[in-house]
């Protein structure tokens, strides 16, 4: 697929950049930044820094074509991206919890089973989180690991191999070519991150409409509210079977209630006003992060991301997933819908309030949660000149997501 131009994202060119983030990873790193400044006896800050960079930044990796960052993320005219991936790497820890994923036939190799380019805007801030699908086919470019090793491009491949073929660094330059995006940040979790980083947090709470028995993650869970943490989150997060129509995009929307959650518990105050708990969680993300040296190589880069974030408001802060068509070739994969996609990259740039359109069915992970006591009325505010109508765009129905305002509860069912 070509690097369409037209979308690529400007900057001013002050230096050059360098990329991404994973899954948990951009609360991660919200957390360790405001871990700083929250702290901010000077000591305290200072180690959290110095650990930061000695810890992360040993095992930092380098994106291709980034240049070096800015010292101000200010400077990004467009805003800034980040990619997030998770990834199925069976740590020695852990290996024994996943069955045949990490002692069987099926130990080979890592995948990036969850992706995501978290797009931050400039003024006024909004945040997009697109979710693409581990099933997507598409080009995967010519790529460079991380021991210098070169990988042939691929025309077409799910996206979920890119890791495998090279590293983060691939899965970054995979989803830039794709979506026209230059990317700044990025970074990756494993399976015990998201294990460590939910027992650091506090558990995160969660809503299921139905239950969900899963057999293939041993998740069983009851209808009604829950706060999962440790093994049970990441067998939440990675249930498919258990939600909607069994598939991988079931699964997103199920994902994304899960992240909707943790950005209302973040932003709340419960985490980023609770310095005990900001210090654990930063401590914690220390041992489970692989980051882009945009990342490590200057850890106020957290705090200004932290602060450029931290009161975005519920209803700016938009999940969806990347919009797909049916793949004749093979029906358990997915192609990109472009024209969809460019409707959404669109409205994106121009840094519109997102509307989603698509009316959920028995066939998604996740059913939009209706308020059950009306709400106390609240004094008149300001008018938003960003929330004029001018400004907000419907997106196409066959773009799937909520905002963080919404409540969802997940669709489960029993396999």
């Amino acid at each position: 697929m070509s690097d369409n131009p037209r979308r690529r994202r400007t900057i001013a060119r002050h230096g050059q950049l360098e990329t991404p983030s994973s899954l948990s990873q951009l609360l991660k790193f919200i957390a360790i930044g405001l871990a700083v400044v929250l702290v901010s006896g000077f000591g305290v800050g200072v180690y959290i820094a110095y650990d930061f960079s000695s810890t992360v930044a040993a095992n930092a990796v380098d994106l291709e074509g980034q240049e070096v960052v800015p010292p101000d993320i200010g400077e990004y005219e467009s805003g800034f991206n980040l990619v997030l991936t998770g990834v199925d790497t069976c740590e020695e820890k852990y290996k024994d919890l996943f069955g045949d994923r990490c002692t069987g036939g099926d130990a080979e190799g890592t995948l990036n089973d969850v992706n995501l380019l978290v797009h931050v805007s400039q003024e006024p801030r909004r945040i997009t989180v697109v979710s693409f699908p581990r099933d997507l086919m598409l080009p995967i470019p010519e790529c460079t690991d991380d021991e210098g090793n070169v990988h042939s491009a691929m025309s077409k491949q799910p996206l979920n191999t890119a890791y495998t073929d090279g590293g983060l660094n691939c899965v970054v330059k995979t989803i830039s070519e794709l979506t026209g995006q230059e990317v700044q940040f990025a970074a990756s979790v494993t399976f015990g991150g998201v294990i460590e980083i939910t027992n650091a947090i506090g558990g995160v709470d969660v809503c299921l409409a139905n239950p969900i028995k899963d057999r293939y993650t041993g998740l069983d869970m009851a209808a009604g509210t829950h706060t999962v943490e440790g093994l049970q989150a990441l067998q939440f997060l990675r249930t498919r079977h258990g939600v909607g129509d069994g598939s991988d995009l079931g699964r997103i929307g199920n994902q994304q209630q899960y992240m909707s959650s943790l950005a209302r518990k973040m932003i709340s105050g419960e985490v980023l006003g609770n310095v005990p708990v900001m210090l654990k969680l930063a401590n914690t993300a220390l041992s489970n992060l692989e980051a882009s040296t945009s990342l490590a190589n200057n850890p106020m880069t957290l705090v200004q991301i932290a602060l450029a974030v931290k009161s975005v408001p519920f209803e700016d802060i938009v999940f969806v997933q990347y919009p797909t068509g049916a793949d004749y070739a093979d029906p358990n994969k997915v192609v990109p819908n472009e024209e969809a996609a460019a409707a959404l990259w669109d409205a994106i740039e121009a840094n519109a309030q997102l509307q989603i359109t698509h009316e959920n069915n028995i066939n998604d992970g996740v059913v939009v949660q209706e308020p059950t006591e009306p709400t106390a009325p609240t004094e008149e505010a300001t008018p938003d000149p960003s929330a004029t109508p001018e400004n907000v765009v419907a997106l196409p129905d066959s773009i799937k997501g909520n905002s963080a305002a919404q409540e969802t509860c997940s669709n489960g069912n029993v396999r």
